[in-house]
């Protein structure tokens, strides 16, 4: 369940009624509120949990959620996108093209990069053409994987990509300052002409990151960094429409976003074929499925509801004065208190291990983004069930299993089964 998190004053408003938080239609919170009696917009949410847990994406940017229409958190938005970018990038320096290493993997694994993201957002790293330098990245890491990655940066097919990447990301970082001069521009038309110029820029980024080519010449865990710096473009690309107030542009993007980062997920999740990387994925797409995913949905509610909104309060939220709101997640920002301690999916990986093995584990990570392959799992268990005699396995005892049971219950008999015919 999310839940959202307001300045103190705010919060200490709604408790005694003079503010009220605001709901769709369907009673879904939008992490905005309203004064009780006037009606008035007076805050934004500046962050918000998820299951009593600190809401913290590492793809999205939360500017742009909880800013809704204001321009300073849009501005704060591309930022973070900027920032986002440069980490995820430059850590396929580490991770190349071909496969190695678990030990090159985990040192820019969920809890490496989440630090990294932290460390920019502080300005203690600096991104040059869309990489981190590799000493300041590396001056923690040990002997071995400074060796591994000399040897990537020494690989002509890694200098090829990396070429298409610094590329991309000097589009993407012209883009970005492009929208910036457009949102200071008070001619309409020549706002929105900038803006869908730089929108353009955005999508020429977009098809170098998602180049086929270029993604099948790499491993699971470097398709999966490539993919994250394009949903973190496809992201700025929707902020574009929502400031130009194309409402159902953005609204439908947001949900070609979340099926492209399932489908993606899947592709990826399917290329798998080791330990290694799967210690890599698996606590990345939990994270992504768990913080990034729910974070888009409260997006695109905001965006929904605000198409709903009669022109007269579109234009009171538009003009609404959010600066106690702004100055709190400015000053969170710049917070050098930070959380660093291992994230919870990579504790949570980490205690399924011993339960399973390589391919239920998988199976898992397929199931939370797909549940409706589930299905397919437990027929072949009722099936086999059947022929077995295991009167337990029926659809009313399966249904109440978690879906590591079913996988790890689907391989044990599908291991069973080829057993027997051999």
């Amino acid at each position: 369940m999310m839940n959202f998190v307001f300045p103190l004053a705010v919060e200490a408003a709604i408790a005694a009624g003079k503010y009220v938080q605001v709901f769709t239609s369907a009673g879904v919170p939008i992490g905005m509120a309203r004064d009780a009696a006037t009606g008035q917009f007076v805050a934004h949410a500046v962050s918000a949990t998820v299951n009593n847990s600190p809401l913290s994406p590492l793809v999205s940017p939360m500017q742009f959620v909880m800013g809704g229409l204001q321009m300073q958190q849009t501005q704060m938005g591309f930022q973070a996108v900027q920032a986002s970018l440069g980490v995820l990038q430059a850590t396929t320096a580490v991770i190349g093209v071909g496969t190695l290493a678990g030990v090159a993997l985990s040192a820019v694994n969920l809890h490496q990069t989440l630090k990294l993201k932290k460390a920019v957002e502080r300005l203690e790293v600096k991104v040059e053409n869309g990489f981190i330098n590799l000493e300041q990245l590396l001056k923690d890491q040990g002997t071995e994987i400074k060796q591994l990655i000399f040897q990537v940066l020494q690989e002509m097919k890694f200098e090829n990509h990396r070429l298409v990447l610094v590329r991309a990301y000097g589009l993407f970082t012209q883009a970005i300052q492009r929208m910036r001069s457009a949102l200071q521009l008070k001619d309409i038309n020549r706002r929105n002409a900038e803006i869908d110029a730089a929108r353009g820029m955005l999508f020429e980024a977009l098809a170098d990151y998602r180049n086929s080519q270029l993604l099948e010449e790499t491993c699971a865990a470097g398709q999966l960094r490539r993919l994250e710096c394009s949903w973190a473009i496809e992201q700025s690309i929707i902020a574009t429409y929502q400031v130009q107030n194309e409402f159902g542009a953005a609204s439908d993007l947001i949900s070609q976003l979340q099926e492209n980062i399932r489908q993606d997920s899947l592709r990826i999740i399917d290329a798998c074929d080791s330990d290694d990387e799967l210690d890599f994925l698996f606590p990345e797409i939990t994270r992504i499925h768990n913080h990034d995913l729910v974070l888009l949905d409260t997006w695109h509610n905001q965006i929904e509801w605000t198409k709903a909104l009669p022109p007269r309060e579109l234009q009171q939220l538009q003009s609404a004065d959010f600066s106690k709101s702004n100055l709190a997640v400015i000053e969170n920002r710049n917070s050098n208190a930070t959380d660093l301690t291992i994230p919870d999916e990579q504790l949570f990986y980490e205690n399924l291990i011993p339960k399973s093995n390589f391919y239920a584990l998988r199976t898992q990570l397929e199931l939370m983004l797909e549940p409706q392959r589930r299905g397919e799992y437990e027929g072949y268990i009722i099936q086999q069930g059947e022929i077995a005699g295991y009167k337990t396995f029926v659809r009313s005892n399966l249904e109440k299993a978690s879906d590591l049971a079913v996988a790890n219950l689907y391989y044990y008999l599908k291991v069973r089964d080829e057993s027997e015919d051999e």
